[in-house]
């Protein structure tokens, strides 16, 4: 039996990622997770509820700063791999509240990379992010830019993690393998990111805002293929310290997205503009050339499936009446 351990299981990403593995026969998966009240713990337990029901399934409520408790509750078992995917996420809280931020981010990662140490975990897969590249104007951007902008405390706390993790790779022979997400959407996606927020207002017939003049990009990817570059990653043999681009390499302007959302949705925004905010980029595009030779990775779901997806998943729930 191969047992994965996944932090943030109980999050967007996170659960889908625990289903994936555990549609395969011969998997266990052990999550951990805090319910940190960023967004309504409520979906985060609506997103735990199938993965409970299987029995090769166990959740830790415990937070990832809390090494001895978490040395002690997986005591005695042998995982493959982390999937470290917990964070405290946000760039403009990350502005309002930093100290959070690093405790978590950073302190966090440290801890988990010493219970991997400790418990002999070989292979370590770390949830960086696209913000680590920040206002870097050579794009698409590639991992081997060492030139990175980070403008907000949130890029800069996950760089400090990949940092931590490749002196982990180097002091202690730990695969650590940084996988940069760029702007994951989809089923179960947090209610503060771009589309959710968007669909709601937009199904609510409330205006939404958008900061700037609507020509920033993000190269979105739907979670179905983030999920797939995971496993691509935990293939990944070769030894040491990695950091891969996941993306669909398309990035999408904000008009563009709005516009995309309304056809999925069939109705119309109303629109209000403000003044960009502070530790915004004002583009994210990704290089997948590396992802794509050495891992495999290539993106299949396009932007109107993925927004289809999302908007059968949205006006699926219960308390929607639209």
């Amino acid at each position: 039996m191969k047992q994965y351990l996944i932090t943030g299981g109980a999050g967007f990403i996170g659960s889908h990622l625990a289903e994936r593995l555990l549609s395969q026969p011969g998997v266990a998966v052990t999550c951990i997770d805090n319910f940190d009240d960023f967004y309504p713990v409520s979906q985060k337990r609506e997103n735990l509820k199938g993965l409970l029901e299987n029995p090769n399934f166990q959740f830790v409520e415990a937070d990832i700063s809390q090494q001895d408790y978490l040395l002690d509750a997986l005591k005695g078992q042998s995982f493959e791999a982390i999937i470290h995917l917990a964070a405290k996420a946000g760039v403009r809280k990350s502005i309002e509240s930093t100290r959070p931020y690093y405790e978590s981010n950073v302190m966090g990662t440290l801890s988990l990379l010493e219970v991997a140490r400790h418990l002999s975990i070989q292979k370590f897969i770390f949830a960086s992010s696209s913000s680590v590249y920040g206002q870097n104007p050579n794009v698409p951007w590639k991992e081997s830019d060492t030139n990175l902008l980070p403008i907000s405390p949130y890029a800069s706390s996950k760089i400090s993690g990949e940092m931590l993790g490749r002196t982990y790779a180097h002091l202690h022979g730990i695969q650590f393998l940084a996988l940069r997400f760029f702007t994951v959407y989809g089923s179960r996606q947090r209610p503060d990111l771009a589309i959710h927020k968007f669909a709601e207002l937009i199904l609510d017939a409330k205006p939404i805002t958008l900061y700037g003049d609507g020509s920033t990009r993000r190269d979105y990817t739907h979670v179905s293929d983030i999920v797939t570059g995971i496993e691509q990653a935990l293939a990944y043999e070769k030894p040491g310290f990695e950091t891969f681009n996941l993306a669909s390499g398309k990035p999408l302007t904000l008009r563009k997205l709005v516009a995309s959302l309304e056809v999925a949705l069939g109705r119309e925004a109303i629109y209000e503009y403000r003044e960009e905010q502070p530790g915004d980029v004002s583009q994210t595009y990704a290089d997948l050339s590396k992802s794509q030779e050495l891992l495999g990775y290539q993106p299949t779901v396009t932007m109107e499936e993925g927004l289809k997806e999302f908007v059968r998943w949205k006006t699926s729930l219960p308390h929607l009446t639209h």
